[in-house]
């Protein structure tokens, strides 16, 4: 209780420190490029564990604490590089997300690329520093064109925190576990419903799609139906942004794979919760 009570003082306090002054998205953005320094530097192994969050998860496949992983594992071989094109940060600043195309090699002389997309989620930990909370990756062929950077500083009016420090996280699980349930019904009208106008979808094997009609059309195309289940979420004090991540089987015609989902959720006018962005990856047998 004494754990909770000191929590709930924590996001309290920084609430009010940083909606005095408002977040910029650029301290993400600068936190990822200097993530990305880092693993050029130190390599995949120690880069990551230089930047982790205490309750840090990957997907290694199916989700893991970050820091058990990679504390536990060999150094990694391989040259990893990415460049953040897609960044938000909530209004008080305690959490934020980029994402953006990935290039893996085995060396500098090596030819043969392995090309993706990833996303980060970043949290504020005691002393105010962001730290990488979730990371996951998609693959997909050599993009044909460079994608146009999006970043957007948060909206100035926010809606005050919550006095109970648990309500923020049941209203964004109930609202994932809504529109898994409504998946379960029709995949289209799920995300006809949920989706942001600006929404950004990422799919194993595909080049990302932007855009709700873009992402509309590839479900169609694409014959998709989806079961998920939740497993986590996290929101914002400032109640402009959330994530939450589960797990996932997803049928293709006559095949059924199991995924891995991460979403992000933003709040529009109206107070409606909408998916600005989701990833699947998956779970490789």
């Amino acid at each position: 209780m004494k754990k909770i009570f000191a929590t709930s003082i924590l996001f309290t306090c920084l609430s009010g420190l940083a909606l005095a002054q408002k977040a910029e998205v650029k301290t993400v953005v600068e936190a990822e490029q200097s993530f990305d320094k880092t693993v050029a530097k130190k390599g995949i192994k120690d880069g990551f564990l230089s930047v982790v969050d205490d309750e840090a998860i990957v997907f290694k496949p199916n989700a893991v604490n970050a820091k058990d992983f990679y504390g536990n594992i060999d150094k990694q071989p391989g040259i990893l590089s990415w460049q953040p094109k897609l960044a938000r940060i909530s209004a008080n600043g305690d959490l934020a997300f980029t994402a953006g195309p990935y290039i893996y090699q085995n060396n500098k002389s090596d030819t043969d690329k392995v090309y993706g997309h990833y996303v980060s989620i970043w949290r504020v930990n005691s002393e105010n520093k962001l730290k990488l909370l979730i990371d996951l990756g998609v693959q997909h062929p050599e993009p044909e064109q460079e994608e146009v950077t999006d970043f957007k500083d948060p909206e100035a009016s926010v809606t005050p925190p919550s006095k109970d420090p648990f309500k923020p996280k049941r209203v964004i699980l109930a609202t994932d576990e809504q529109f898994n349930h409504s998946l379960s019904l029709s995949a289209l009208a799920a995300y006809k419903e949920f989706l942001d106008p600006e929404a950004h979808y990422y799919f194993p094997g595909f080049e990302p799609a932007t855009g709700k009609d873009k992402i509309m059309k590839f479900i169609n195309n694409e014959g998709i139906s989806i079961v998920a289940k939740t497993t986590s979420a996290g929101r914002a004090v400032s109640n402009d942004l959330a994530y939450t991540y589960g797990v996932a089987q997803i049928k293709k015609g006559n095949i059924v794979n199991d995924y891995n989902y991460v979403r992000i959720w933003d709040i529009d006018q109206n107070h409606r919760w909408n998916i600005l962005l989701e990833i699947f990856s998956a779970v490789e047998k």
